[in-house]
């Protein structure tokens, strides 16, 4: 499994890691560490979209360990360090509740692939022997719904859903009921795609979170912000506004494979303190991985077919 799961942060981290060529070229070049050196590192972490934060805060600690040294590898394996201490720890993935069902919330804009990332989780769950159901809570958009129970029929999950235009935590609570009254082990519920500055559609966030809540003690368990990872910084500043409305418990970022922006997993963790559990790496249902900072990290400063 682990083998599979560095391959595939491998393979999709090729569009990130060739951001990452420059500031690997500087390390491994010659000459001193400089007020020179310091700066192309600054500017290429920037262009790796590492963000300002944690940008200011590698190269700082390079300044104080190497400043007027020789370029060596203890140089590299020093700012390999920095990027690794810069993320969580390994997630244990989802934490599943001993008793009763494991609510787990989605959230996220329409375009972030939060959707096709449900269906990758049910996938997940399911593949660790575990009954699961989805809530179409999405109920703005027909399309969501209608997304949604293909991908539930495919799948061969339930799916609790009503016509559009229902209220969202109407739906969470008749689902809630379902889970409880059908013995699932896990419910994921899928909330309105939405932009982070629409303040009617966060507040149906909140409204949501309450109602399972009532429903099911501690519910919910999980909450996971979709974040698109092509869009780079802009996907931190998304974040900060979801978190504003419901207390994530972690990350799926999605598009990993298609982006040159995956520094931004930097950022988000440096801006938000929350751990990125999941990350997407391909179209099929199984590449959703779990996120493992070392497997990361080692892939970005890995040569091309090494």
């Amino acid at each position: 499994m682990l083998g599979r799961l560095i391959r595939g942060i491998r393979a999709g981290l090729s569009k990130t890691r060739s951001a990452f060529t420059g500031m690997i070229d500087l390390l491994r070049g010659k000459g001193k560490v400089d007020q020179a050196f310091l700066d192309e590192l600054e500017k290429r972490l920037y262009l790796a979209d590492v963000g300002t934060q944690a940008t200011r805060t590698i190269v700082e600690r390079v300044r104080q360990a190497f400043r007027d040294k020789e370029i060596t590898g203890e140089v590299e394996a020093f700012v390999k360090r920095q990027l690794r201490e810069l993320l969580s720890d390994a997630s244990p993935g989802l934490k599943y509740q001993p008793h009763g069902p494991t609510v787990v919330m989605v959230a996220g804009v329409n375009g972030s692939g939060k959707t096709t990332s449900i269906a990758k989780l049910a996938k997940a769950i399911q593949s660790e022997g575990k009954k699961v159901a989805v809530a179409a809570c999405d109920t703005f958009r027909a399309a969501a719904v209608e997304q949604l129970t293909v991908w539930a029929n495919r799948l061969g999950c339930d799916i609790i859903k009503q016509g559009q235009g229902v209220q969202p935590a109407a739906v969470a609570h008749d689902a809630c009921e379902a889970a409880k009254a059908r013995g699932y082990d896990v419910l994921i519920v899928d909330t309105a795609g939405r932009l982070h500055t629409q303040t009617h559609l966060m507040k149906e966030l909140e409204k949501i979170h309450t109602v399972v809540g009532r429903q099911i003690p501690g519910a919910p368990h999980e909450v996971l912000l979709v974040l698109d990872a092509t869009t780079g910084q802009n996907a931190v500043a998304q974040a900060e506004q979801f978190t504003k409305s419901v207390k994530c418990t972690g990350i799926i970022l999605t598009k990993l494979d298609g982006t040159a922006k995956g520094g931004a997993i930097f950022a988000i963790k440096q801006k938000l303190g929350l751990p990125v559990k999941f990350v997407g790496v391909g179209e099929k249902l199984e590449d959703l991985e779990p996120f493992d900072p070392d497997a990361f990290v080692e892939a970005l400063f890995e040569k091309e077919g090494g």
